[in-house]
């Protein structure tokens, strides 16, 4: 069995999310830590630790859609299936989030580039896999290779809603991109929206969760060393009440 690692790290110094939506993460390694651990044990002297060290640990300040991340259905709108009360993260079925996976290549489109129903369905065509119901589709685009730099944010193609649509109405309940979201980037909707004032632009796919609900990856890594099809992706999400979105270390697994 191989696991292959689909997850960024969490990390305050790269540009993986827009300006004030960075990680911040506060180190304390083992001396720095001394003092707290004196608190607990009244007369305790540095020395009488080995190495004079006490322990590492982090103060982290994120928000829920930090580092590669499982948004449900909550984050997109209040609601779902035409009416419904959208599902939050904790309520997201675990079983949607253990299937096996289907890579789609788009690294060849254009940054900026709305993905349609028509490349989708040429796409799968060309991988021959027989999409099912609930499996996880996953689109490499060419975001994936520009992590850490300053136009990750502004890179790779997006996900549209007939394109989102398509796959929704076949019983796909998990998506994922290496991008930073799974539309395009807002550098380019906000051109789209200057010229036409069409709100319906904006996040068109997201939001076609309202039609049928849905999950999506964002942030995944690694897309391009995976095969078409042929593995399992694993993508649990840390369990937060009532949230839009929890952190996972989503990886594919295969035989």
């Amino acid at each position: 069995m191989q696991i292959v690692d689909l997850s960024i790290p969490l990390e305050g110094d790269v540009a993986s999310d827009p300006p004030g939506y960075r990680p911040e993460i506060e180190y304390v390694n083992h001396q720095q830590s001394v003092e707290g651990l004196q608190a607990f044990f009244p007369g305790l002297q540095a020395q009488d630790m080995p190495d004079s060290e006490a322990w590492a640990i982090e103060f982290i300040r994120l928000n829920t859609h930090n580092g590669t991340h499982l948004d449900a259905p909550y984050h997109f709108a209040s609601t779902m299936d035409k009416g419904k009360r959208a599902i939050t993260i904790d309520e997201v079925p675990l079983d949607w989030c253990f299937r096996p996976g289907v890579k789609l290549d788009f690294r060849h489109f254009d940054d900026g580039y709305i993905v349609t129903a028509a490349d989708v369905a040429a796409e799968i065509a060309r991988t021959g896999h027989d999409l099912q119901p609930f499996d996880i589709v996953l689109v490499n685009t060419a975001a994936g290779a520009r992590y850490g730099q300053e136009n990750y944010v502004s890179s790779g193609c997006g996900m549209g809603r007939e394109a989102t649509m398509w796959l929704l109405e076949r019983g796909v309940r998990v998506t994922g991109t290496d991008a930073w979201s799974w539309d395009v980037p807002f550098t380019y909707t906000g051109e789209r929206y200057a010229e036409t004032k069409d709100a319906g632009l904006i996040w068109e796919g997201h939001k076609a969760g309202r039609d049928i609900g849905y999950c999506h990856l964002e942030k995944l890594h690694n897309l391009e060393s995976l095969p078409a099809d042929g593995f399992t992706v694993a993508c649990f999400p840390v369990k937060i009440k009532a949230a839009s979105a929890g952190w996972t270390r989503a990886v594919a697994i295969m035989n």
